[in-house]
Formats: C-alpha cells, structure tokens, sequence
C-alpha cells in the first residue's frame, strides 16, 4: 500500500513538474518573440536612418564634385561656360536644398526612434555645419559669377515668384474691387412706386391702411440708383408719401401740366429712413 501511495505521489509530482516546465517554456519564447520584434525594429529604424545618412553623404559628394566643374568652367571663356557654370550652380542650389531636407527628416527620425545614439548626433552635427559652410561657399560663388555679368538661374525663379504673386495680387484685387463695386451699388440702390389706392392694395403694398407691412409684390417697385435719380415724376395731380422721409430732404413741385414731380434735394437723407419710397396718386 505504501508503495503505490509512493507511486502515485512520484507520477503527480513528474506532471506536475511537466506542466510548470510547460509554463517556463511559454514564458521564455513569448520573451524570445518580443525580443526579435525590439531588434527588428531596432534594425528597420537603422535601416531607415543609415539609407538617409548615405543619401546625404552621396549629395554632398555630388555637390563637391560640381564645385569642381565650376571652377574648372571659369577658367575658360564663351556663351558655353557660362552656361554649364549656370547649370552647375543650379545642380548645387538644388542638391543642397535636397540635402537640407534629409537632414531635417533624419533629425525628425531620430527624435521618433527608439534608437538614441550620441555618435548619430555628432554625425548629424556635424553635416549640418557642413551645409552652413557649403552655404557660404556658395554666397561667394554667386559674388564672383555677378562681377563677371554670369546669370544664374535662382535670380530668375525669384522673378518668376514674383510675377506670380503680382499676378496673383492683382487677382485679388479685381476680386476686391468687383466686390466693393457690387457694394457700392447694393448701398445706392433704392425703389419706388406709385398708384392709386386700389392699385396699392393690388399688390398688398398697402394693407388695412398699413404700408409695406404685409407679403408686398417687390417686382412692382421701380430700381433706381439714388446718386443719379433724383427727380421721380408721378404724372398726376394729387400725390401723399406713404413712406416716411424727412419733409427737409425733398420738394413736391407741380410741372407745366399741374402734375407732382418728386424732388430729392438731399439723397441720404431722404433714404436714410427708408430704401423704399410709396407714394399714393389719384
């Protein structure tokens, strides 16, 4: 009996020790796994990094190497010079504004990266210093080409620009002076009718002894423009204003035929009021 209790206890003692060396094993390869997952991405932002480091350093190779071309070039005479001189000076323009960009998106991937190395900023450094002095050098280039009347492209792009934006301004400008003027006639625009009471109510321009209080018909008043309009004949001899202006701002004269004509003496006042003019004929 003791020895099948001894048995029995030894066979659970080896499953369990089957099951935890189960466990252990689980434990170790979801580590291994998330390990390799740090050191592939450990590697691809290096990858990412190294390719941008070597494309800068092959840009500034290629932009020594057309320093090169450029002063081999000013040893010589000719429309041809001068035009591989300006080619030349393009290329560089061109490849360190390139350059200046890689150096950015490096920095910017360094930031973001988990990877921190001290000798990768150094390297950074470094090639950052290297643009400034490649800058300078290019300042001076230019100096020279202009004391000798060479013209180099950069010059004309800034012209080209600069049409653009005049070009671009003075669009904005119709645009302004379009929307002023559409303004300008909205705020001088006013309208008028006239009718016999009977006509008036027609039109639901005069409701219950009301003026303009109801859905009035609109399309029935006349558009004028009050800076030039400024005598409205009424062709009849009895004439009230419905609407309300100031009695100092116009006249009611009587022509030849004893028929009211509407005289504005003063236009802003007499519209201050109101943009729309009602007046009641017989």
């Amino acid at each position: 009996m003791k020895k099948l209790l001894f048995i029995a206890v030894c066979a659970a003692m080896m499953v369990g020790c089957k099951q935890e060396q189960v466990k252990q094993d689980a434990v170790v390869m979801q580590l291994r796994d998330s390990l390799n997952s740090i050191i592939t991405q450990k590697d691809n932002e290096l990858n990412d990094m190294m390719s941008t480091l070597n494309d800068i350093e092959d840009g500034f190779r290629e932009i020594t190497e057309a320093q090169g071309r450029v002063a081999l070039a000013k040893q010589g005479e000719g429309t041809n010079t001068k035009e591989r001189i300006r080619e030349n000076v393009q290329f560089i323009q061109n490849t360190m504004k390139q350059n200046r960009e890689l150096i950015n998106k490096l920095k910017q991937q360094l930031r973001e990266s988990s990877f921190k190395g001290d000798q990768l900023k150094r390297a950074i450094e470094s090639m950052t210093a290297q643009l400034e002095e490649k800058d300078k050098q290019l300042q001076m280039l230019r100096e020279e080409l202009e004391d000798r009347d060479i013209y180099i492209g950069e010059l004309g792009e800034k012209i080209e620009s600069l049409n653009t934006d005049v070009a671009n301004l003075t669009e904005e400008t119709t645009q302004k002076t379009e929307t002023i003027s559409t303004q300008d006639k909205q705020l001088h625009t006013a309208w008028f009718v006239f009718g016999t009471k009977k006509e008036l109510k027609e039109q639901q321009i005069l409701v219950d002894g009301k003026v303009l209080q109801s859905n009035f018909n609109k399309e029935y008043f006349t558009k004028i423009d009050i800076r030039v309009d400024k005598e409205i004949k009424l062709y009849s001899s009895s004439a009230k204003l419905l609407t309300s202006h100031p009695s100092s701002s116009y006249t009611l004269q009587r022509d030849a035929n004893k028929q009211y004509i509407l005289r504005i003496a003063d236009p802003q006042l007499f519209w201050s009021t109101s943009k729309y003019l009602v007046v009641l004929v017989k």
